[in-house]
């Protein structure tokens, strides 16, 4: 079996932001319906206090995009999603309830997880046919 590539891997802080956005947007499944809900939403329920909690937490994730090399315009977007998921805090009992929805940490992630893909399509490319060349050698 063959070496996998190191750009067909997902770099460290991609795979933390991963980590993180699920702790704080999808980390815990509501019994009885096919629902998620994470840290942000919960302690987002803590007036102030949770909401700014939340919004460093947030950040950790941009910090980490702003690691992977993500262009300023990127960057902007998710500090744009990080700022309005900590602005419906302040918007009593139908704000908290979107936060609940607005899985901002989620979408930063994407565009973390896009523009990766982007740079290192190549590889990931090749290494995806080693993988299934290995895999058909052992048939």
């Amino acid at each position: 079996m063959s070496k996998s590539n190191d750009n067909a891997t997902a770099p460290k802080a991609l795979r933390k932001a991963q980590r993180l956005a699920n702790l704080l947007d999808t980390s815990i499944k509501l019994p009885l319906v096919n629902f998620r809900i994470g840290l942000d939403g919960l302690l987002g329920l803590i007036p102030g206090v949770g909401d700014a909690v939340m919004l460093l937490l947030s950040l950790r994730i941009v910090m980490l995009g702003k690691q992977l090399g993500l262009p300023n315009g990127q960057l902007k977007v998710m500090l744009r999603n990080c700022l309005l998921d900590f602005g419906l805090g302040f918007v009593p009992l139908a704000g908290d309830l979107l936060d609940f929805f607005y899985k901002a940490n989620q979408a930063n992630v994407r565009i973390m997880e896009k523009h990766w893909v982007s740079q290192n399509k190549s590889a990931i490319d090749t290494n995806t046919q080693q993988k299934l060349r290995d895999w058909e050698s052992k048939l």
